[in-house]
């Protein structure tokens, strides 16, 4: 990202220079070498909310908060406006990080978003009905996209199961940025971005199991989940729910659905047929009765859990090879 003009003044052409290589360093993941370059623009053009923009770009980046607030707040302090503005933005993501709540709560009505009234100003911004949203956790590794909860306009609880590889369990809260890559639609037709994590904000106590299953029908699939999520856990069938993309058709507009079936999907790139998390479709529409599942409970619950759920239809229910993976 490179914002030139926003200030009264026009920047250099050494400036210029400096900050366009140091943004090509960063796209080679070389921060430090791009630290020295924004740097030296700051120093050559320290009136401009550019700069100090950059600079705490850059903090975000290397996941340096302190720095990261610092140069955010003298990047405000030149602005020629407030409302809108992404470096009020990038703050609130910093004062978040550090727990910064007065100054989180600054950001985001700088910024122009309404708080609701009636918390202290020390409190985390909670209550403002952000609604759902996906998130991509660990976006430069083994990527997948996950359903949550916006808790803020900064941080996400995950509310699905995630796999083992993104080593992120159900029931933790990502801080993540603040420009959606890709969204998902629901069958119904809705919306919803996908946010990149940025790292780890609270984790979940709660492990993940991997667990076969065997289900007669969609329903008794559809019955752990219900006696998990009764229960305060989660249960997901990674055999239905799960996708092989690749970068670029994760960051796109995606239909997002569930469940078994023929479907001409150019953009799945799993292995259909195949049951467990590389298989998302099935031939001819066929229910397979092996389910690769995820189970977010603790280990004292977990086994009574499916044991429930067997025992409430057994001619159809069964479970082995339960393990706990994250």
């Amino acid at each position: 990202m490179r914002i030139f003009g926003k200030g009264r003044h026009r920047p250099s052409a050494s400036w210029r220079q400096a900050t366009d290589r140091a943004f090509t360093l960063i796209g080679d993941g070389r921060y430090e070498d791009a630290g020295a370059l924004l740097t030296r623009a700051a120093d050559l053009e320290p009136w401009l909310s550019e700069s100090w923009f950059n600079l705490a770009l850059l903090h975000k980046f290397r996941h340096d908060w302190e720095a990261a607030r610092t140069t955010g707040l003298r990047a405000v302090a030149l602005l020629d406006r407030s409302a809108g503005a992404p470096d009020w933005w990038n703050v609130g993501i910093a004062a978040t990080a550090l727990q910064d709540w007065p100054l989180a709560r600054r950001a985001w009505q700088a910024y122009g978003l309404r708080l609701p009234e009636g918390t202290a100003p020390a409190e985390p911004p909670t209550g403002m009905a952000l609604g759902s949203a996906a998130v991509r956790l660990s976006p430069e590794g083994e990527a997948e996209v996950v359903w949550g909860r916006r808790v803020d306009p900064a941080r996400i609880e995950v509310l699905s199961v995630p796999l083992p590889s993104s080593g992120r369990r159900w029931g933790e809260v990502v801080l993540h940025d603040g420009v959606p890559h890709g969204e998902r639609i629901t069958p119904e037709g809705r919306s919803f971005p996908v946010f990149d994590e940025i790292e780890l904000w609270a984790p979940s106590p709660v492990p993940t199991w991997v667990v076969l299953l065997d289900a007669a029908t969609e329903d008794d699939r559809d019955a752990l989940e219900k006696l998990a999520s009764d229960a305060g856990y989660a249960a997901e069938d990674w055999t239905s729910s799960v996708r092989l993309l690749c970068r670029s058709c994760s960051e796109s507009r995606m239909e997002s659905d569930a469940g078994d079936g023929e479907r001409a999907d150019p953009h799945d790139h799993s292995e259909p047929g195949s049951p467990g998390p590389l298989g998302h479709a099935t031939a001819g529409g066929r229910w397979v009765t092996e389910r690769e599942c995820g189970l977010a409970a603790p280990a004292d619950l977990v086994r009574g859990i499916l044991d429930t759920w067997v025992a409430d239809r057994p001619e159809a229910r069964g479970w082995r090879d339960l393990e706990e993976v994250c």
